[in-house]
């Protein structure tokens, strides 16, 4: 099994605080980097922590990783106007692809919104829009973008919109069939496990897309342990004896294998 590492930004969100837990208790992963503002509330020995101001972030902050996440995302409230919620939501996202292609580091999976579009009525969808497209045109080697519905967790801060969304939602969810899946709430903690199998894996594509629909269904792989494989499976020691060729006991004796050799080459009268 390849042990992996992995890049996260944005750490201390909804889904990124539940990330690096899932990635520190995985076998896959061996070191997990966090780019933060500020420490974080969870310690693990795989995790390290690099404290910094994204207007500062230099590539030399960024090591080489199997991949990165980018789980940076905020509210225009929270921001307190629209550059600023332009800057974390777009600009950031984009300075820190840039900079992961220039490390090398081969694919990046990025949180957008599920109704993501450049040219959307919505301000916040429009937005999501415009961060997918500046990424899919840095060309990284490799880009999943996930697109879940309204997030259901326990945030730090209080949001009173998505508190209500998610009440009506837990109501309406088992109703929400066929085409409208789509809008079904969906857990933070499966949002981050969706991640980790994106990461590994996921679509091969140059660029994938996935929905919330597809997002709630993924599920780790079980690992199927390889068979022990027993002595017998390895030498057919009946088919040896028939044919009189060697011994078990002759086999592993230098001694006996150098006497069976000089018989073997003597002269038959």
């Amino acid at each position: 099994m390849e042990m992996r590492s992995a890049i996260v930004v944005g750490a201390t969100g909804l889904v990124g605080s539940e990330l690096i837990k899932q990635l520190c208790e995985s076998d896959e992963y061996v070191a997990i980097t966090v780019i933060a503002r500020r420490a974080l509330d969870y310690s693990h020995p795989k995790l390290v922590v690099q404290i910094r101001e994204f207007d500062a972030l230099a590539e030399s902050d960024m090591e080489f990783a199997h991949e990165i996440f980018c789980c940076l995302g905020t509210t225009i409230k929270k921001a307190g106007s629209r550059e600023i919620f332009e800057k974390i939501d777009v600009e950031y996202p984009v300075q820190i692809a840039a900079m992961a292609k220039n490390r090398g580091i081969q694919h990046m999976i990025v949180i957008s919104a599920m109704s993501a579009n450049e040219k959307s009525f919505a301000y916040y969808n429009r937005v999501k829009g415009k961060m997918e497209k500046e990424l899919i045109d840095i060309d990284l080697p490799q880009l999943s973008i996930v697109r879940p519905s309204l997030l259901v967790g326990n945030r730090s801060e209080f949001r009173l919109g998505e508190k209500m969304g998610a009440a009506v939602l837990a109501v309406l969810n088992p109703l929400l069939i066929g085409p409208l899946k789509l809008y079904r709430s969906i857990k933070a903690e499966q949002v981050a496990l969706a991640m980790m199998v994106i990461a590994l894996h996921g679509k091969k594509s140059k660029v994938a897309i996935y929905s919330s629909n597809e997002l709630a269904q993924m599920t780790m792989p079980e690992i199927e342990e390889e068979p022990e494989v027993t002595r017998e499976d390895l030498f057919n020691w009946n088919k040896l004896n028939a044919e009189n060729i060697l011994d078990e006991e002759v086999t592993f004796d230098k001694s006996k294998m150098q006497q069976y050799k000089a018989e073997q080459d003597t002269p038959k009268d």
